[in-house]
């Protein structure tokens, strides 16, 4: 179960039970050894807040007898184990208004944490993933895309909304230069902070999926916790950011940048929109997986303006 990784319940010899991740290091070879690099330092990165920075909140990953968090299964895939917690993970969504401030002080106390990790995780470098693709596919507009049964709908859709995305890539610039140029101190951050990597559990909430753990600025997590995140999905705003800005600088002694927050607003579609791109313009079947980019490209391209 699961996506991007594979997932299972496993019960070992002497009955303990155990949450099993194997993750796909890529189709393409030459990418395997740096995919597996990073992931050891996410999970490498968990370990150390849970145990060395005492966040006992933060659910690492059981190290293997040689100490490593991640073991090598093949060539492509990789394995870590977790403890089996007896409880339930939210839904991608905005936070409900009840859990924000449980969830504002957790991630704080990892902001908070960043010296025990430093120099440790992986430091974000603040360039837009598939960018490279994205472009190629703009500058490919002016032919037939014949990778597959969904390729004229995806070119149609960014041939309607070109300049809209151009328009998003010339913000993104500006944003991130701000972001640059404003002197704060990154900090290790979770990246996905969803309801769906909130597990809760009779013993109390736990944060789960460190996979995507780096060094960033703190508005890479504190977005996910204001309106911002919930015009992203066109849901209902909590009106709560200013509890939530009050909370968090409370714990973690630091402030929340506008721009911080409006650049990761931005990233989320842009990236989504790239990624959707590059799939649909490949080779490609009429299966469930590019039914669905085509679906998630439309409601990106056709959506809220970032």
């Amino acid at each position: 179960m699961g996506f991007g990784s594979h997932h299972w319940s496993a019960t070992d010899q002497r009955g303990s039970e155990w949450f099993v991740k194997v993750d796909d290091l890529g189709f393409v070879a030459d990418g395997r050894d740096e995919e597996f690099g990073r992931l050891s330092r996410s999970q490498e990165t968990a370990l150390a807040l849970h145990r060395d920075a005492g966040l006992g909140f933060v659910l690492a990953p059981v190290p293997a007898e040689n100490g490593a968090p991640l073991w090598r299964l093949s060539s492509r895939y990789a394995l870590s184990v977790f403890p089996a917690i007896a409880g339930a993970a939210g839904q991608f969504g905005p936070h409900r208004r009840e859990e924000l401030a449980e969830v504002t002080g957790l991630i704080a106390e990892v902001h908070r944490a960043t010296p025990a990790v430093a120099q440790l995780a992986p430091r974000a470098d603040l360039l837009l993933p598939g960018r490279d693709g994205l472009n190629a596919a703009l500058a490919d507009l002016g032919r037939p895309w014949t990778g597959g049964p969904h390729s004229v709908a995806a070119r149609d859709l960014l041939l309607r909304h070109e300049g809209r995305v151009r328009q998003w890539q010339e913000r993104f610039d500006q944003l991130v230069a701000e972001v640059r140029g404003d002197g704060s101190d990154w900090v290790v951050t979770h990246g996905e902070l969803h309801p769906g990597n909130v597990l809760r559990s009779p013993a109390g909430a736990w944060l789960i999926d460190w996979a995507t753990v780096q060094l960033a600025p703190p508005e890479r997590d504190v977005w996910m916790l204001t309106d911002a995140f919930a015009g992203m999905l066109r849901e209902e705003p909590t009106g709560a950011d200013a509890q939530v800005h009050s909370r968090y600088r409370q714990i973690s002694g630091r402030t929340v940048s506008p721009a911080g927050i409006a650049l990761y607003r931005l990233w989320w579609p842009l990236a989504d929109v790239a990624a959707f791109l590059d799939d649909l313009r490949r080779p490609h079947g009429d299966g469930v997986d590019a039914a669905a980019a085509l679906r998630y490209l439309t409601g990106n391209l056709e959506g809220a303006s970032a």
